[in-house]
C-alpha cells in the first residue's frame, strides 16, 4: 500500500487556521525547510515526474486538485504546486543582540521588496531583519516565494514600535544608519563596530520618529535622471557596503 494519499479534492480544498499559512511554486518546495510541510496540493494535470520522484523521495504526503481548487487558493503564480506549512515564526529581539549587523524595515508594504532584502541579507550574511507589527508587510506567500528560502535562514524579528528597539538597541552600543535621498554618500562613511540600517517606507521614506534616532544619515549619489531606487534595490546597495 502506498504510503501517500493520492486523490482528488471534491470541496474545500484548505481551511486557513491560525497556525497555517499557503506557499507556492516549484523552487518553493524545493527550498522549504522540509520539517515545516505538512502537505503539498499537486494540480492534476501535471505530468512533471520529478515533482512526484521529491514528493516520494521526502515521503510528502501530497493531493491532486483540479485547477478552479489552486485558483480559490491562492491569487499568485503557483506553477501547480502549493504547499501547507506551519505559519512563520518570529524571533524576539532579546535573540540578536549579540549580532553585529542588522536590518531594519521601517513599515515597508511591498512583499516583493521585503522578500528580495530578505534575499539579499541571506546572501551578504546578515541574520536578522527586524520589522514593525503594525502598518507594515509580514512574512506571506509572495515573500516565500520572492526570497527563494532564504527566509529559512534569515531570522525576522517583529517587534511593538520600531522607535523603541531602535532606542534599545542604542543602549547596546549599535549605531544607527538610516538611507535618506539626500543622505551622505554612503562610500564615505565608516561602518566599524556594531550597526543598524533602516531602510524606509517605499512611500514615505524614514519615519519622523526613526529620523530622530538616527546617527548617520547615508545616501546613494544619483547621476542620471532618476533620483530615487526602489527600496530592496538601495537595501542591496548599502548593505553590501557596510558589511
Amino acid at each position: 500500500m502506498s504510503f501517500f494519499k493520492i486523490g482528488l479534492v471534491k470541496k474545500t480544498v484548505f481551511k486557513k487556521g491560525d497556525d497555517l499559512m499557503l506557499v507556492y511554486g516549484r523552487n518553493v518546495l524545493k527550498d522549504l525547510d522540509l520539517k515545516k510541510i505538512r502537505k503539498v496540493y499537486v494540480l492534476e494535470t501535471i505530468k512533471d515526474q520529478a515533482i512526484f520522484n521529491f514528493l516520494n523521495t521526502h515521503k510528502i504526503h501530497y493531493l491532486l486538485c483540479k485547477k478552479h481548487q489552486f485558483d480559490k487558493m491562492v491569487q499568485g503564480n503557483h506553477q501547480g504546486i502549493i504547499i501547507e506549512i506551519d505559519d512563520y515564526c518570529y524571533s524576539s529581539l532579546n535573540e540578536v543582540q549579540n549580532e553585529n549587523f542588522l536590518v531594519v524595515l521601517d513599515h515597508l508594504e511591498d512583499p516583493h521588496n521585503f522578500g528580495a532584502i530578505v534575499r539579499t541579507c541571506e546572501a551578504a550574511g546578515v541574520k536578522t531583519i527586524i520589522i514593525p507589527k503594525d502598518r507594515s508587510v509580514r512574512v506571506n506567500d509572495v515573500v516565500m516565494k520572492t526570497s527563494c528560502g532564504a527566509i529559512d535562514r534569515v531570522k525576522i524579528v517583529l517587534v511593538s514600535n520600531i522607535s523603541e528597539a531602535l532606542k534599545k538597541l542604542q543602549k547596546e552600543n549599535y549605531f544607527v544608519y538610516s538611507a535618506f535621498m539626500n543622505g551622505n554618500d554612503y562610500r564615505t562613511l565608516d561602518y566599524s563596530g556594531k550597526k543598524v540600517l533602516v531602510i524606509g517606507n517605499e512611500g514615505k521614506g524614514v519615519s519622523r520618529l526613526v529620523e530622530d534616532l538616527t546617527d548617520f544619515r547615508i545616501g546613494i549619489p544619483m547621476t542620471g535622471q532618476i533620483n530615487s531606487l526602489n527600496a530592496s534595490v538601495a537595501a542591496g546597495i548599502l548593505i553590501f557596503a557596510m558589511r
